[in-house]
């Protein structure tokens, strides 16, 4: 049986586990589900049933089955480590992982679809500060990020020494996001230097998601 990824074009924390799948070379495929507003995929009952979070990712592997991007991401580090999206040292590893979590957990979950509506429809927040409130988590964020992508990249192209790991994948698809609600990014050159190497990768290009086959259907 195939590798399943539950995924919506825009969402990044998919965005996260595509890069890691194309990364890893492994045969999968993309199962949209729709996250706009006015389609909402991930709230009909067959989705709930498979998975009550109600969010993307959603990971298949045979009798294997997992929500939420970083324990997918783990699953794939142990279950095909051919390929290792992680440094082999234990301390690297560990640090690949906290600058993973200072965006998995400390930027992208105050950003998501969910918060942004929820400030919308519940306490009456303006265009603008939606805005203020998501750039003012992402700068804050990404301060720690850049000052880490400068300590351990050695060239610039990643973000720890000379290849793609976890960190990478965890990245592209924030600066993505970044840059969709044009957040300045100045303050961050290593960063941006980093994102715009990976993206001309092949396997980070493919797991872009304007490549994806939910993309031209939505405008979500």
């Amino acid at each position: 049986m195939s590798i399943k990824l539950y995924s919506y074009w825009r969402s990044s924390a998919a965005y996260r586990v595509r890069i890691a799948l194309q990364l890893k070379g492994l045969d999968h495929d993309i199962v949209p589900v729709s996250l706009a507003p006015d389609v909402s995929e991930h709230r009909e009952d067959a989705y709930r049933e498979k998975n009550p979070q109600m969010l993307v990712p959603f990971f298949e592997d045979g009798d294997v089955a997992i929500g939420q991007s970083m324990a997918i991401l783990e699953y794939l580090e142990e279950a095909y480590p051919a390929v290792p999206l992680l440094p082999i040292e234990r301390h690297a590893r560990a640090s690949v992982r906290a600058f993973c979590n200072s965006i998995c957990c400390d930027i992208h979950p105050l950003n998501n679809l969910r918060v942004l509506t929820y400030l919308s429809e519940r306490i009456d927040a303006t265009e603008s500060q939606r805005f203020d409130w998501y750039a003012n988590w992402v700068v804050e964020g990404f301060r720690s990020a850049e000052q880490f992508a400068i300590e351990n990249s050695r060239d610039g192209a990643y973000v720890m020494g000379n290849r793609a790991t976890l960190a990478d994948a965890c990245l592209v698809p924030q600066v993505y996001n970044a840059r969709r609600f044009d957040v300045p990014l100045d303050a961050f050159p290593t960063l941006v230097s980093i994102t715009d190497s990976c993206n001309e990768d092949a396997a980070f290009q493919a797991a872009a998601p304007e490549m994806q086959p939910d993309a031209v259907a939505q405008t979500g």
